[in-house]
Formats: C-alpha cells, sequence, structure tokens
C-alpha cells in the first residue's frame, strides 16, 4: 500500500507524541541497521499501536536508496513489533 507524503507527515506527527526522539531513532535503528531496542521503548512503541509503528517504518522504506529492500526492512518491523509486544506484555 502507498501512503501519501502529507498523510505520512500527519500520522508521523501523531504518532510520535508519546514516543521520545530518542525511542524513534532507535526503532529506525533496529528495523534499518542492527541495534537493540530498551524495554521501556517497546512498551511506548506498543502503547502507540502498530498502525503508527508501520506508517513509520513504510515511510522511511520508500525512500529510493531503502526501496529494493523494503520486504527486508518489513520484515524487521514485524520481528520487531512481535519483540516488543512480548516485552510489554511480560512487564
Amino acid at each position: 500500500y502507498s501512503v501519501d507524503d502529507n498523510e505520512a507527515k500527519s500520522s508521523w506527527d501523531t504518532c510520535l507524541v508519546k514516543i521520545s526522539p530518542k525511542c524513534a531513532l532507535d526503532i529506525i535503528a533496529v528495523v534499518f541497521g542492527n541495534a537493540t531496542i530498551t524495554d521501556s521503548c517497546c512498551h511506548d512503541l506498543v502503547q502507540e499501536g502498530k498502525l503508527c509503528h508501520d506508517t513509520l517504518i513504510k515511510y522511511i522504506a520508500d525512500r529510493p536508496a531503502l526501496i529494493a529492500r523494503e520486504s527486508q526492512y518489513l520484515k524487521k518491523s514485524d520481528d520487531l513489533w512481535a519483540h516488543c509486544v512480548t516485552i510489554s506484555k511480560s512487564a
């Protein structure tokens, strides 16, 4: 599915209300790099919801330099979400 830029920007702004800039960068670093995420960041992410998470990742993955590996990023994004849900339930 595609997200138009204004819609993505609006979702971005709405979704990042509860997530700190550092946490947002950590999420991006996990999906697009090889970083790890803190438990507290996971809690914030799960509170925001899956749609927010997906929108943020999709917004970044749409960049021309990244689009070729989009399926790989989406898999990492889903893995991160599942990890964070598990952490949130256990706390």
